[in-house]
């Protein structure tokens, strides 16, 4: 899903967009006793020119309360991260570090009523099945008591986004030398997310003669 929204400049709009293929972060917000998170799927929608994450947590889940219509949330969205070794440079005296791809989204968190449960279950199951190769699965296919009591258990919050920040560090700073050095190791890696990120690497300085054999 691509949520574009006039008011979000371009790097926020591909931050949105980012969280979104996602769909899946760490929700944080603070009460008396301190900060409370939890980790969730989400949709992220555009609903009357706004952007909003929908979430749902547990009946008895401590943020809960907290989505009062004025308490701010916090939504971190994290994508791929590799460690990278200092001796993977081409130039000396590098210190190690980690590259990473990252998203928060905050705003004030609305409760949604009861019977707007089901509306975003099946917004949620429709965004997370089309991400697999088959037919997709919904609701209707469940038994109706436990389907029932199953939206029953759940308590959906809409998240009213005002914030965007993108977070990377992607060797952004380092030598061309060096950029083509790390991304040359990421892509041999046997791992798919340090792949990825070499990709993106190689898509922030194309045309260097990157070495991926």
């Amino acid at each position: 899903m691509h949520v574009l929204r006039p008011q979000f400049h371009i790097e926020e709009q591909r931050a949105l967009e980012f969280a979104s293929r996602r769909g899946f972060g760490m929700i944080v917000a603070a009460d008396e006793r301190g900060p409370r998170a939890s980790h969730v799927p989400f949709v992220l929608d555009q609903r009357d020119g706004r952007a909003i994450v929908q979430i749902h947590f547990t009946a008895k889940n401590p943020l809960v309360p907290l989505a009062d219509g004025t308490r701010r949330f916090l939504l971190i969205v994290a994508g791929d991260d590799a460690y990278i070794s200092n001796d993977w440079y081409s130039s000396r005296d590098n210190v190690s570090t980690w590259l990473y791809e990252a998203v928060h989204l905050s705003g004030v968190a609305h409760p949604r009523e009861l019977d707007q449960n089901r509306g975003h279950g099946d917004a949620l199951l429709a965004v997370s099945e089309a991400r697999l190769p088959k037919q997709p699965w919904d609701l209707a296919q469940m038994e109706g008591a436990k389907r029932e009591s199953m939206l029953a258990a759940i308590r959906v919050v809409d998240l009213v986004i005002d914030t965007v920040e993108g977070q990377a560090k992607l060797n952004q700073h380092k030598s061309d030398a060096d950029h083509v050095a790390v991304a040359g190791r990421l892509a041999r890696s046997e791992e798919s997310g340090h792949r990825r990120l070499a990709q993106k690497m190689q898509a922030l300085r194309p045309g260097l003669g990157y070495d991926i054999s």
